[in-house]
């Protein structure tokens, strides 16, 4: 699964789709940051990261009123698609890409690039979903995270059908996501923070449950490897 050579680039030994999305993450950040620091775009360009967490962020009670009209305009229904790659500041953005190349490195190598998009896009619709039926609040859901915890649900699959097939504690494989859930509840105690984490949890749960389907192997792999425990 990893590259054994020690004088290799990191860099370069990350699969093109995971520079990829890494990259598009970090491009429309570097223009945010561009356009507020005066760089680019004029006096407008100030308020470009706002006007993109208003036409692109994820509302809950927008999807509600979609809902209850029965009527799905594109513009609307493309916050799906969108708000992962919207952050709120440069520190939000760069964790997100920081998650993505580090996880993202282990999936990637294992997924094809079809699986690897389909982890982290599907984990993003669904966890906006269960965001907005779970919570009531006005608050928008922007950030790459629920993705990238998509990705941490397909690399806890990996972890698990590895672990299971020596015959080791399979259960191990979820201490990532529990050391992760541990960390935000604290922070969430001590600096407050809103139901981002719904999503978050949404997210790993569906790329779990969807790399049955698009690992390779998939539920097949996973049977073989039980049996031979």
């Amino acid at each position: 699964m990893y590259n054994e050579n020690a004088d290799a680039s990191p860099f370069n030994a990350l699969p093109p789709v995971v520079i990829a999305l890494a990259a598009v993450i970090a491009f429309i950040e570097v223009i945010f940051q561009a356009g507020g620091s005066g760089l680019i775009g004029g006096a407008q360009a100030v308020g470009w990261r706002l006007t993109a967490l208003e036409d692109y962020s994820f509302f809950g009670p927008i999807w509600e009123a979609m809902l209850e009209k029965r009527y799905f305009p594109i513009e609307h229904m493309q916050r799906f698609v969108t708000y992962p790659f919207i952050h709120g500041n440069f520190t939000h953005a760069a964790f997100a890409v920081v998650i993505v190349l580090a996880i993202g490195k282990a999936v990637g190598e294992v997924f094809s690039t079809l699986s690897f998009i389909a982890v982290f896009m599907v984990s993003s619709i669904f966890a906006a979903l269960i965001f907005a039926l779970v919570t009531n609040t006005q608050r928008p859901l922007f950030g790459a995270y629920p993705g990238a915890y998509g990705l941490i649900g397909a690399f806890t699959f990996l972890l698990w059908v590895n672990l299971a097939a020596v015959g080791a504690n399979s259960m191990r494989a979820f201490t990532l996501i529990g050391f992760l859930m541990a960390f935000q509840l604290v922070f969430g105690l001590l600096f407050g923070g809103g139901y981002d984490w719904v999503a978050d949890v949404a997210g790993f749960v569906v790329g779990f449950l969807m790399s049955f389907l698009v690992s390779p192997g998939g539920w097949a792999r996973v049977l073989t490897k039980m049996r031979q425990r």
